[in-house]
């Protein structure tokens, strides 16, 4: 029996098994119809996957005090962006805005007054996520907040495998041998922030804080991560969490 209890580390053949029970436990059909899609087996190269760049804007940091504003979605596979398929929307948060977050990602009173809550775009986000991988910059954030936002609208969260352009970073930059001699050295960490880690591509800079730009950068820096560290034939369990 898969444990449904949130895991800070899954064993990544579990996930297809894990969706897979879910559908079967579904009470809501919204996400009975998600789950349904499962996801690829570990095993699948990472060429043959169709994944969905994600960004959300949020109030703040933490998702049981703060709610998402925005929600920014790029559909692409390693050869190929779909921009003409990218959705983006803009959501009234349960709790008002702060100040901070109105300069953070410059999202107005009057625009999230005017927009529809979550629950109305859910069908269409689900719908959009269904069969794809997700890939973003710090599942910290987006796997968080959707699993609290769609918990208090459907009475159970979601939760999937993603992939983290942030940890692949970190394997590379934080984690690895020549990391620990940097820090042995006294030298201060490399930054794995979404600019800093494109710039190292030579990928161009984009202004950020805007979920449809920021999901755009994360798709572009996947593919370049591929390119320069893996192959289009890397196991995706060896790159999802």
């Amino acid at each position: 029996m898969v444990n449904l209890r949130p895991a800070r580390h899954r064993a990544s053949s579990d996930w297809p098994v894990y969706l897979a029970d879910r559908a079967a436990r579904r009470r809501h059909p919204l996400l009975a119809d998600y789950f349904a899609t499962g996801c690829p087996a570990a095993e699948t190269p990472i060429a043959e996957v169709p994944m969905v760049a994600m960004d959300m804007e949020t109030t703040g940091l933490d998702p049981r005090r703060h709610a998402i504003v925005s929600i920014g979605l790029v559909p692409f596979s390693l050869s190929r962006i779909r921009l003409a398929e990218r959705r983006y929307w803009v959501v009234r948060p349960s709790r008002p805005l702060s100040h901070e977050s109105v300069t953070y990602h410059h999202i107005t009173h009057s625009e999230v007054a005017a927009a529809p809550d979550l629950a109305a775009i859910l069908p269409d986000l689900l719908e959009a996520l269904a069969g794809r991988l997700a890939v973003v910059h710090y599942r910290h954030i987006e796997r968080p907040f959707l699993n609290e936002a769609v918990r208090a609208r459907l009475g159970e969260g979601i939760r999937f495998p993603m992939i983290d352009t942030m940890s692949l970073e970190a394997r590379i930059h934080r984690q690895s041998l020549w990391a620990r001699f940097r820090r042995w050295l006294g030298r201060p960490p490399v930054s794995i922030r979404l600019q800093n880690s494109r710039a190292r591509y030579g990928l161009p800079a984009y202004q950020g804080h805007h979920a449809l730009t920021d999901a755009l950068a994360t798709a572009e820096l996947l593919q370049a991560q591929i390119a320069a560290h893996y192959t289009p034939e890397t196991p995706v369990g060896q790159l999802w969490s």
